[in-house]
C-alpha cells in the first residue's frame, strides 16, 4: 500500500440556519485504501460525501485530493473524483447507451473498449445496453450508476451508501468491483450501513451529530452501533 496521502480533510465545517451539520470533520486516506464512515441516518455522513464531490460547499475546512485543493480548483478536482449519489442520477428514458454517451463524450477513454474488456464489462453493463433505464432493477441502475461515476478515469470513488436496497448477489458484485478497483491503487471513500462492505475497509470512521472520529475496523454489531450513538 503506498503511503501517500490521496484524500487529506481538515476541519470540514457545515451548517444550515442555525443547524450544525458538520463539526471539524478530518480524516486521511492513503492510495489503495477503502475508508468507510458509518452512521446513523442524518449524522452528516450524506453532507460531508456531497461536498467532497463538489456537490455542496463546506462553511469552513480544506479537502485536497492528490494535492489538489478540492474547494478552490473545483474543475481539476471533479475530474479526479468520480461519485454516485444515494438518489439514481441516471436519465429513466434514455436506454443505458445513451446515458453512458452523455458522460462519456468528454472522456478519455474507450468507452466501446471499456465494454468489450474493461470496468464496464466487469460492472456486466454491456449486457445491459439497449434497456430503458426506467426497466432496470435497483442493481442494474447502482452498477450503470457507478459506471457512469468512471468517466474521467477517477483517482478517487465516493460512494453514498451503494449496496442499500440491493440484492445479495448485486451488492456482492458491487464489492468485487470495488476490491478491484483497490488494487489499481485508486482510493475508495464509502458512506454504509452495511457490514459486509465494512470488510473491504482499511478505515472507519463513525458520524454522530455531525463529529468524525476513527474507531476500530473490527467493530460490529451492537458494539458499532454503541459507538454512532
Amino acid at each position: 500500500m503506498n503511503n501517500e496521502y490521496s484524500v487529506k480533510v481538515e476541519g470540514v465545517c457545515k451548517s444550515y440556519g442555525r443547524k450544525k451539520v458538520l463539526t471539524n470533520a478530518s480524516f486521511i486516506a492513503r492510495q489503495g485504501e477503502c475508508v468507510a464512515i458509518a452512521g446513523l441516518n442524518g449524522s452528516g455522513k450524506s453532507t460531508l460525501l456531497s461536498i467532497l464531490a463538489g456537490v455542496q460547499r463546506a462553511d469552513s475546512g480544506k479537502a485536497e485530493v492528490n494535492g489538489i485543493d478540492i474547494f478552490r480548483d473545483t474543475k481539476a478536482a471533479g475530474k479526479m473524483i468520480g461519485y454516485v449519489p444515494q438518489e439514481n442520477p441516471l436519465i429513466q428514458d434514455l436506454t443505458v447507451k445513451d446515458n453512458l454517451k452523455l458522460w462519456y463524450c468528454d472522456s478519455t477513454l474507450d468507452m466501446e473498449k471499456e465494454l468489450r474488456d474493461g470496468f464496464l464489462k466487469l460492472l456486466g453493463i454491456d449486457k445491459m445496453l439497449k434497456i430503458p433505464v426506467k426497466k432496470l432493477s435497483g442493481g442494474m441502475k447502482k452498477r450503470v450508476s457507478i459506471g457512469i461515476s468512471m468517466w474521467a478515469d477517477p483517482k478517487v470513488l465516493i460512494l453514498d451508501e451503494p449496496s442499500a436496497a440491493l440484492d445479495l448477489v448485486a451488492k456482492k458484485d458491487i464489492r468485487e468491483y470495488l476490491k478491484t478497483y483497490l488494487k489499481s491503487g485508486r482510493t475508495v471513500l464509502l458512506a454504509t450501513h452495511d457490514e459486509d462492505e465494512l470488510d473491504i475497509c482499511s478505515k472507519i470512521y463513525v458520524m454522530s451529530q455531525g463529529v468524525l472520529k476513527e474507531t476500530s475496523k473490527e467493530l460490529r454489531g451492537d458494539r458499532l452501533l454503541e459507538e454512532m450513538i
